[in-house]
């Protein structure tokens, strides 16, 4: 086996590693508030909070994504052509990790935490 075939290889593990997050993050943000509304709990935050959990799989999906972009890229085709369209894909997977980032933590990447995002207030 040679080095570009171990590398693509590994940017394919990679890959799946990130759909698998985005796959199973999903499910368990959907099964979790499913169960929170089948306990008929009158909680202001169930929808907030899945979206939270399904924001944070799809950012660490995307970032495993990335990843293997970059793996494959660099290791196993390191042209000119190859190197610009990982920069495309780069700056447009950036934007939606900031944008999903804003959305789960109510700040940008580079904002410092001055102060916690409050939890949602529950209904007792």
């Amino acid at each position: 086996m040679t080095f570009q075939e171990l590398m693509e290889g590994v940017g394919k593990a990679v890959d799946a590693a990130g759909v698998a997050v985005i796959v199973i993050g999903a499910l368990i943000a959907t099964l979790v508030a499913g169960a929170a509304i089948l306990r008929h709990r009158r909680e202001n935050g169930i929808y907030h909070r899945y979206r939270q959990r399904l924001g944070r799989s799809i950012l660490l999906g995307l970032e495993l994504l990335v990843a293997a972009d970059i793996i494959r890229t660099v290791a196993v085709t390191p042209t000119f052509e190859s190197v610009g369209v990982l920069a495309v894909i780069v700056v447009i997977r950036t934007f939606l990790s900031w944008s999903l980032e804003l959305e789960i933590s109510g700040r940008w990447p580079w904002q410092k935490d001055a102060e916690p995002v409050a939890p949602a207030v529950s209904g007792s």
